[in-house]
């Protein structure tokens, strides 16, 4: 068996979260940590090892599609600000959340001196 869950009695060796990358090293029959979800692959230590090239020869091909993706998505929510920017600015009901009138509307010059008579 290759693969084992959180919370499973396994033996010795080497188990790896590949979610988390958490290594767990099992010396005697032991309980692996986490729940049902928590998926973990038995590998020798060499096998382990050997894969960290190719993780890195991955994202080294991989970088330039990424770099790319981040890019449009900075021009993409630039652009998208903008817009809503320029229909926040043309469809303006003249609410202001962050002004509160808890002592009422101000009253005009006119109405504070009838009120002073």
């Amino acid at each position: 068996m290759l693969t084992y869950k959180g919370g499973h009695k396994v033996g010795k060796g080497t188990y790896w979260d590949v979610r988390s990358g958490q290594r767990v090293d099992v010396a005697q029959e032991s309980v692996l940590p986490g729940g049902e979800a928590t998926k973990y692959l038995r590998l020798p230590v060499g096998v382990m090892l050997l894969s960290g090239p190719f993780i890195g020869l991955l994202y080294v091909v991989f970088l330039p599609f990424i770099g790319i993706a981040m890019l449009a998505i900075a021009v993409g929510r630039e652009v998208l600000t903008g817009v809503v920017s320029l229909f926040g600015k043309s469809i303006s009901i003249g609410w202001r959340p962050l002004s509160a009138y808890l002592s009422g509307k101000k009253k005009g010059k006119a109405k504070d001196k009838e009120d002073k008579k």
